[in-house]
């Protein structure tokens, strides 16, 4: 199918189709007109095919289309900003990769920000790793961006705040840490964004940051309290316990020694003596 050089729209998504994307090919410019690909859930693995994003031509500049009778009445169903949508004509504009819902793994490779034209990108539910590439700053038409449940890590890249058509985020469920950025587009962006990275602080989190490092300060206070139990805690407990051992080890003694009830030695007398 790379040799379709006139190939704009390939939807495969909800198949069983597996295999690795990634591996070597004799085809030099695959799919270079290639405006829609939907992989979603299959069963594909390996890494993300960097080969591809290098040589999407018509999601890296406007490639003229010329106005025939499929692209009038082309129909596809696809997942667009979390939800499922009817396409009933493909537009010049219109660009999207859906990969999500794979077993691919490695990093996302930094050349995907060459896509510049690129409006819906979304590798969420896979094993990727790493951090996020600061060049997704340069997909300047980026409409949605889904990078959730993933294994990704590292700050969140200040360039994506120049993503000013940015409509739609989620990195939920990585392991993200440090400050959320908060200018731009971020600052309309909610939790659900977010959630599931214990390591992020920052709006619009409540979890607040240090001003050094980032470092959540509600992460701090934990691990202060954390500190008190472990720490200053168990040494008061096993000092009360010791104090009362020694106590009444010598209570004990003057009792045996004495021969009377202790309550006499004290002035105490007992009730119904």
């Amino acid at each position: 199918m790379e040799e379709l050089r006139e190939l704009r729209v390939l939807v495969l998504r909800s198949n069983k189709f597996g295999g690795n994307m990634s591996l070597p090919s004799r085809t030099k410019f695959p799919f270079p007109r290639l405006q829609v690909l939907d992989a979603s859930h299959n069963d594909y693995l390996g890494s993300l095919p960097q080969r591809y994003f290098i040589n999407f031509r018509a999601m890296i500049e406007p490639i003229e289309i010329e106005n025939d009778e499929f692209l009038r009445n082309v129909e596809m169903r696809l997942s667009l900003k979390g939800q499922d949508q009817l396409i009933t004509r493909l537009l010049d504009t219109f660009t999207t990769i859906d990969l999500s819902s794979n077993r691919l793994t490695g990093t996302i490779p930094p050349s995907m920000g060459n896509l510049k034209i690129l409006k819906y990108l979304n590798l969420s539910h896979n094993n990727l790793t790493g951090h996020i590439p600061s060049s997704l700053g340069n997909m300047s038409e980026l409409e949605s961006l889904d990078l959730s449940t993933n294994k990704l890590d590292g700050d969140i890249p200040s360039e994506l705040t120049r993503l000013t058509f940015l409509a739609k985020l989620n990195l939920s469920m990585n392991n993200l840490v440090g400050q959320i950025p908060r200018s731009k587009q971020f600052s309309t962006f909610e939790n659900d964004s977010y959630m599931g990275n214990l390591g992020l602080c920052g709006l619009p989190l409540t979890r607040k940051c240090n001003e050094g490092d980032g470092k959540s300060m509600q992460t701090a206070k934990e691990e202060v309290e954390y500190e008190f139990i472990d720490g200053f805690g168990w040494r008061c407990v096993v000092m009360g316990y010791g104090s009362g051992f020694v106590v009444g080890i010598g209570i004990g003694y003057m009792i045996i020694r004495s021969g009377r009830p202790i309550c006499f030695k004290f002035g105490v007398i007992p009730v119904g003596t």
